[in-house]
C-alpha cells in the first residue's frame, strides 16, 4: 500500500553526499519535547471573567507560539473516531488504487499526492502521502466511499465552527473591518488534508514533511500519539508532545500578514518515528476566497497587499523552482 519511495528516490538515497548543509535541515528525533499551551474552551461559556481569561490565553499562545492545544472543543469524540477510521481505511488501499485517476471523483484532480517529485537532495524528500480535498467537492465523493463522505461532512461542519470561533476571537483586537470574515469566508472555501507518514527504513535521513508554514488562516489538526511534529522556536527545533484529548490549532501565513506579525505562523516539519511505525494526521485548513485581499490595518504595514490566490500561485512557483515553500516572506514590503 505504500508509494514506491525507494524506487522514486533511488539515486538520491544511494548518494549520501547529496545531503543539504542547511542548519534548518538537521534531522533529530530526540529534541527537547514540549507540551504546547492547553486551553479549555469550555471556559468560553462560563462567567465574563473566565471567558476573558480564556480569550487572553488564546491570543497569548497565538502570538508567542503560533500553536496551541484545545480541549472541550465541541467536536464529539464519535465524529473524531469515525473520520480517523475512514482515513486509515482510505490510506490502506493498495497504492495502485490510491493513485488511480480521480479516485474520489474530485473536480480538478484525484487529490492524491505523495513524496516530493522535485527533490534534488535527501533533505528535500517528503516520505509521506496525502489526500487534499476541497470541501466544494465533498458531495461528489460517492460509491464505495459513501461512508468516507459522510464522515467528512460531519467532521467538516464541527471543525468549521471551531476554526471560525478561533478566528473571530483572534481578529477582534486587530484593526480590520468587522465584516471581513463574513464577506471572505464560506464553508466551501476550506480544505481537508489527510496525511499518512509510512514506515521508513531511512527515518533518520529524510523528512516526513519538509519544513514549511501553512498558507491558511487557521489549521485544526487531529494527530495520533506517535509524535514527530517539530516547531522552529527561537532559532531551534523542538518536538511537540501529543495530548490524547486535545486538538492542535495553529495559525497560518494569512493571519500573520493580516495581524502585521502580532500572531505567528511558525515554521514546522514532521520527522519520522521509526522504520516500523506509521503516523496519521488530519488537517482542516480554514481559508478565504481566492480573491480575498490580505492587508493589515496596522501602520506601518510589514507586508504589501496581496490576495490568497497570489500567495498560492507564488508558493507553487517556489516549490517548483526551489523545492520549498517560502510563504509570506515573498510579500514583505
Amino acid at each position: 500500500m505504500d508509494p514506491p519511495f525507494e524506487e522514486k528516490y533511488k539515486s538520491l538515497l544511494a548518494n549520501a553526499t547529496l545531503l543539504s548543509k542547511d542548519k534548518d535541515d538537521v534531522i533529530m528525533s530526540d529534541y527537547e519535547e514540549y507540551e504546547l499551551p492547553i486551553i479549555d474552551l469550555h471556559r468560553l461559556t462560563l462567567s465574563f471573567s473566565e471567558r476573558e481569561q480564556c480569550i487572553k490565553e488564546i491570543r497569548q499562545a497565538a502570538s508567542e507560539w503560533g500553536f496551541f492545544q484545545v480541549v472541550n472543543h465541541g467536536i464529539p469524540q464519535e465524529i473524531l473516531e469515525r473520520i480517523q477510521l475512514e482515513q486509515r481505511k482510505l490510506f490502506h488501499h493498495p497504492f495502485s488504487k490510491k493513485a488511480e485517476e480521480n479516485i474520489l471523483n474530485l473536480s480538478e484532480n484525484n487529490g492524491y499526492r505523495w513524496g516530493n517529485h522535485t527533490a534534488t537532495c535527501l533533505r528535500q524528500i517528503s516520505w509521506s502521502e496525502a489526500f487534499h480535498i476541497p470541501l466544494t467537492d465533498i458531495s461528489k465523493i460517492g460509491g464505495e466511499y459513501k461512508s468516507l463522505r459522510e464522515s467528512i461532512e460531519a467532521y467538516a461542519a464541527s471543525a468549521e465552527k471551531l476554526a471560525k470561533e478561533m478566528t473571530e476571537i483572534l481578529a477582534k483586537n486587530l484593526d480590520i473591518s468587522s465584516t471581513y470574515f463574513q464577506e471572505n469566508f464560506l464553508p466551501e472555501t476550506n480544505y481537508l488534508r489527510m496525511n499518512r507518514y509510512p514506515p521508513c527504513p531511512f527515518y533518520s535521513e529524510v523528512f516526513g514533511i519538509l519544513p514549511h508554514t501553512d498558507s491558511c488562516f487557521v489549521n485544526v489538526l487531529i494527530q495520533d500519539q506517535i509524535g514527530g511534529l517539530q516547531l522552529r522556536v527561537n532559532g531551534e527545533w523542538i518536538s511537540v508532545k501529543p495530548h490524547p484529548e486535545a486538538l492542535l490549532i495553529n495559525l497560518g501565513d494569512l493571519f500573520q500578514a493580516l495581524s502585521n506579525d502580532v500572531y505567528k505562523s511558525i515554521r514546522h516539519r514532521v520527522v519520522l518515528a521509526s522504520k516500523q511505525v506509521e503516523r496519521l494526521s488530519l488537517a482542516y485548513l480554514y481559508c478565504p476566497r481566492n480573491d480575498a485581499v490580505i492587508q493589515s490595518g496596522m501602520k506601518p504595514s510589514i507586508y504589501r497587499k496581496f490576495t490568497f490566490e497570489e500567495l498560492m500561485k507564488q508558493n507553487s512557483r517556489d516549490i517548483e523552482e526551489t523545492g520549498r515553500k517560502l510563504g509570506i516572506s515573498r510579500f514583505l514590503m
